[in-house]
């Protein structure tokens, strides 16, 4: 049976139509692939750019490192005013005889990680946040049955800070952590050990801006150890006052 003329002219426009159709689907999948492509360039090239400026973060025990960076700003300090203002102030000879910070130590007890270790996991990145650095696990020496703690039970994190680290951790911690305390009125004078090393302790970590307050389960303290060279706590005072301390009057 021969098709008539009519028929054949239909198949042809359906047979056009059909690849006009598939000529733009196809267009528009190469066009959709062209654009995740583009996407993903985008959001690796922003990845790239956000490493490039991010803080580097020290690896557990990579304490002796100072950051690949130019003098901080306290370190600065210390060279062109306290050095020559203690000097005076002591008599001292030589440059060598001024104290000098050698590591501040900033330890966090976690006492709900007794009985539930995953605790420790948002105080661990909190602290590799204020900090730059890996914190490191500390663990009971000893077991004490009053607070059902285990020998070998982990019970905190702590970080070690020395050279540039220390002193731009110091710089935060006075000039913009401290001044966002609540009716802050200084800091006691008294808290040092005789040997020229001081303490203090902080109710709150999100004192300090690195720490977003919504994503935090619970409001912590910590415990910051400064340890200088410093022989007494006379030189170790003057030593902290001439960095900015805010020791109470």
């Amino acid at each position: 049976m021969v098709a008539s003329k009519d028929e054949t002219e239909n198949k042809t426009e359906e047979g056009g139509a059909e690849a006009a159709d598939a000529a733009k689907a196809k267009a528009k999948q190469e066009a959709k692939k062209a654009a995740a492509e583009a996407n993903r360039a985008k959001a690796k090239k922003a990845k790239e750019d956000a490493a490039a400026g991010a803080v580097k973060i020290a690896a557990a025990g990579e304490t002796k490192v100072s950051p690949i960076s130019k003098t901080t700003r306290m370190q600065e300090l210390y060279k062109s005013k306290v050095v020559p203002a203690l000097m005076k102030e002591f008599q001292f000879k030589s440059a060598m005889q001024v104290p000098k910070i050698k590591k501040v130590v900033i330890n966090c007890a976690v006492k709900e990680a007794i009985g539930n270790p995953k605790v420790l996991d948002g105080t661990y990145e909190e602290l590799m946040t204020i900090t730059g650095q890996k914190p490191v696990l500390t663990k009971a020496k000893k077991a004490i049955a009053a607070f059902k703690v285990r020998k070998g039970n982990t019970v905190g994190v702590m970080v070690t800070l020395r050279r540039a680290r220390a002193y731009e951790f110091l710089d935060r911690l006075i000039n913009v952590a401290f001044p966002r305390v609540r009716d802050f009125k200084g800091i006691s004078p008294k808290s040092f050990d005789g040997r020229g090393n001081y303490s203090v302790g902080l109710r709150e970590q999100i004192i300090f801006p690195e720490i977003n307050y919504e994503r935090i389960d619970k409001v912590r303290g910590m415990t910051i150890t400064v340890e200088t060279t410093a022989k007494n706590n006379e030189h170790a005072r003057a030593l902290l006052t001439e960095l900015g301390m805010p020791f109470r009057k």
